[in-house]
């Protein structure tokens, strides 16, 4: 059994969004999202999803969407993007899950999931960044509180190994803006996957092990559509 992760699937079987105004990349992006999943990951083996996963504005617009997400192999776990604009209550989008029984998805949200020896845990996160207005500070502050909301449900856990899933990145090139990282060192964060940075964004991005922390950038295009091994 096996964790993967991929995030910015932006699904939009109800909806009109191209997504080749990011670059060539994303032609026919929901064909090798399937077929490269359904190629690699075993219907034993669990997805970390960190957002933007569907264009829909609603959660009725995107029952098409987790339909296909649903019969893919494999479990699920599905955190907020900045487009996810269908999110709601846990209990609203639960309940969505059980009527439509996409019994193989879970979305995370303030907890922290189990599977084997690891945790996972995750929220959206915050574009961090030096001119932050005072309606950003607040967003950043709620994210990072639900962030420590997460890893304290993992901890009550007790696994060997924890991993989070964002959605922004944890930390900038110039290594200035870490707050996301800090949090995540304070609590021996094995593990971050992130997404959110496409096309020219890419070169952005920070990976590999930062302090004693694996960051792997999942967005869809940067890997090719394919689910990482995390």
């Amino acid at each position: 059994m096996a964790i993967y992760a991929l995030a910015d699937l932006h699904l939009s079987f109800n909806t009109d969004k191209p997504m080749d105004v990011f670059g060539d990349a994303w032609g026919n992006y929901t064909e090798k999202i399937y077929d490269n999943w359904q190629s690699i990951v075993k219907d034993e083996d669990l997805v970390i999803i960190p957002g933007d996963v569907s264009w829909a504005t609603y959660m009725d617009d995107a029952r098409e969407d987790f339909k296909f997400i649903n019969n893919l192999k494999g479990k699920k776990i599905i955190l907020k993007g900045n487009h996810d604009y269908w999110w709601t209550t846990l209990a609203k989008m639960n309940k969505f899950l059980e009527e439509n029984k996409f019994n193989t998805i879970q979305i995370l949200n303030n907890t922290a999931v189990e599977y084997e020896d690891t945790a996972i845990c995750g929220t959206r996160g915050w574009w961090v960044k030096e001119d932050m207005t005072d309606e950003d500070l607040k967003i950043l502050d709620r994210e990072k509180k639900r962030l420590v909301l997460s890893l304290e449900e993992a901890v009550r856990l007790k696994k060997k190994r924890l991993i989070v899933g964002l959605h922004y990145p944890p930390i900038d090139k110039s290594g200035r803006y870490r707050e996301f990282l800090d949090i995540m060192k304070a609590y021996n964060v094995d593990t971050c996957v992130y997404g959110h940075l496409h096309s020219h964004a890419h070169k952005t991005a920070v990976t590999g092990e930062v302090e004693g922390i694996n960051l792997q950038l999942v967005s869809g295009d940067f890997v090719s559509f394919s689910p990482v091994l995390v």
